[in-house]
């Protein structure tokens, strides 16, 4: 690919991998670009955040297409993933220790299963305070560092499916396709709760955005190794 096809605009599928932030990754991508062309400035931007311990499908766009995120941002998207049932976490994931701990005795496959029928379709949904939605101009993760109270206001998404793909003791394997806005984080805490237990999210890939798929998704580095190689 030409530095010509980058400024006209591209749209890159990237494979996301565990303990880097979206913004990491749009950052690596932009100096890799600006490194093989010899050029001080190009746009560079990603339709849709993945929290760092997710792994998956970045919507990458470079040029004119950064114009169209919003439009990618806001189309249907695809997780699987596990919970793990009878505990919590003030973050709703790993990225914080468990606080509490909970009884499964009750929880059977057959319970599992009926449960994910409450959160089909259009449902409230409260966004994790460890997130880095805006209250009062700081990220709602500066006020739960803090240890500071915040009020959070729920939202409406949309649940299109939420399947079980496996049970195995306490923990869930699920798969989720669901609109713009959703925490499954928060889905991984709500489901917990609607079992009379906890839960908390300990994997999560995200496998489609739109039309957009994973599996035609590039590494960073194939991507860099696509790269025009760099000369002195």
């Amino acid at each position: 690919m030409t530095l010509e096809d980058y400024q006209a605009g591209q749209v890159l599928l990237i494979d996301k991998p565990l303990n880097w932030t979206s913004f990491q990754v749009v950052n690596k991508l932009r100096w890799e670009i600006k490194q093989a062309f010899k050029i001080k400035k190009i746009k560079v931007g990603h339709a849709g955040t993945l929290d760092p311990l997710a792994t998956g499908l970045l919507v990458i766009c470079t040029g004119k297409m950064t114009k169209q995120i919003n439009t990618f941002q806001g189309q249907i998207k695809e997780y699987t993933g596990t919970i793990v049932l009878g505990s919590t976490t003030p973050s709703f994931d790993l990225e914080t220790e468990i606080n509490k701990t909970f009884s499964t005795s009750h929880i059977t496959n057959y319970l599992i299963h009926q449960t994910t029928k409450q959160f089909i379709g259009e449902i409230d949904q409260f966004p994790p305070v460890f997130s880095a939605l805006k209250k009062d101009g700081k990220r709602l993760y500066e006020f739960a560092r803090a240890g500071e109270d915040v009020e959070i206001k729920s939202r409406k998404i949309t649940i299109n499916a939420f399947e079980i793909t496996n049970i195995k003791e306490n923990t869930v394997d699920f798969r989720v396709v669901c609109s713009k806005g959703t925490y499954i984080r928060s889905l991984a805490n709500d489901f917990g709760k609607a079992l009379n237990s906890g839960g908390h999210l300990s994997v999560l890939r995200r496998t489609k955005i739109g039309d957009f798929n994973v599996e035609n998704a590039l590494s960073i580095e194939s991507f860099i190794t696509a790269l025009p190689k760099k000369t002195e």
